[in-house]
C-alpha cells in the first residue's frame, strides 16, 4: 500500500495571475514604516496583495529574546489593518531557513502567481551579504523601497552595481511583476523615519529607567 502524501502547508489563498509582494522580516515589532512600504508597493507596483512573512527568526542573529511568532503575528495584523495586506507564518510552515529556500518553494508551489520580493533600501545596501544573494535576484523581481538615511548607500551598493543593467526605471514600476528576473526598481517618495531597531532600543531604555535618546538634529 503506497505511503500517504504529505499535506501541503496551509498558505494564503491565491488565484492564477495574482501579483503578490513578499515582505519578510521578524516584525519585532511591526510599525507604521512596514505598513507605509506595503501600501506604497501595492499602489506603485500594481500588486493585488502583499504578504507579511513573519519569520521564525533571522538565522544570522540571536533570537533568544525574540517574542513568539504568534505574538508578532497578532501585533503585525493590528498594524497592517488592510484587506490586501496578509500576515502569515508561511516560512515556519514551509520549514525554510533562508530567503532563497522560501522563494524557490513558493515558485514551485504557486507557478501561476507573479511574486515580487520587497526590501527596504537599508537591506539592499547590505544585500550582498545575504546567503545566495545573486540567486535570490535571479529568482524574483525585487522592489527596493527607499528608507531614511539609506538612499545613497543602497544605490551605490554591490547589489546595485552588480545588477545595474537589470534596474527598471521607476516610471515603469507597475510592470515589474511581469519582468523576468533579475529585475529591480528603486521606489522613492515619502519615507517614514522609524525602525524596529529604534523602537526596541527606546523600549529597553524606558524599561531600564533611562531617558530617551535625543535626536541631535
Amino acid at each position: 500500500m503506497p505511503a500517504p502524501r504529505a499535506a501541503r502547508p496551509t498558505m494564503p489563498a491565491t488565484v492564477p495571475g495574482l501579483r503578490i509582494g513578499l515582505f519578510g522580516g521578524s516584525f519585532d515589532p511591526p510599525h507604521a514604516g512596514h505598513r507605509h512600504a506595503s501600501l506604497t508597493a501595492l499602489r506603485r507596483l500594481g500588486l493585488d496583495r502583499v504578504w507579511w512573512l513573519v519569520s521564525p527568526g533571522n538565522p544570522l542573529k540571536d533570537t533568544g529574546r525574540l517574542p513568539s511568532i504568534g505574538e508578532r503575528m497578532r501585533a503585525a495584523a493590528r498594524v497592517a489593518a488592510h484587506p490586501r495586506v496578509v500576515v502569515t507564518d508561511l516560512e515556519a510552515r514551509l520549514g525554510t531557513r533562508y530567503t532563497l529556500d522560501l522563494m524557490e518553494a513558493l515558485v514551485r508551489l504557486k507557478p501561476d502567481v507573479r511574486f515580487v520580493f520587497l526590501i527596504g533600501a537599508d537591506n539592499w545596501a547590505t544585500f550582498h551579504r545575504w546567503q545566495d544573494w545573486r540567486r535570490i535576484a535571479a529568482t524574483m523581481p525585487i522592489a527596493v523601497v527607499d528608507r531614511p538615511g539609506s538612499t545613497l548607500k543602497a544605490l551605490a551598493s554591490p547589489a546595485a552595481r552588480t545588477f545595474a543593467s537589470a534596474r527598471v526605471p521607476e516610471r515603469d514600476a507597475a510592470g515589474l511583476a511581469d519582468r523576468k528576473p533579475p529585475a529591480w526598481v528603486f521606489l522613492t517618495g515619502h519615507r517614514v523615519p522609524i525602525s524596529s531597531t529604534v523602537i526596541r532600543l527606546a523600549r529597553t531604555r524606558r524599561n531600564a529607567g533611562l531617558p530617551p535618546l535625543v535626536d541631535p538634529s
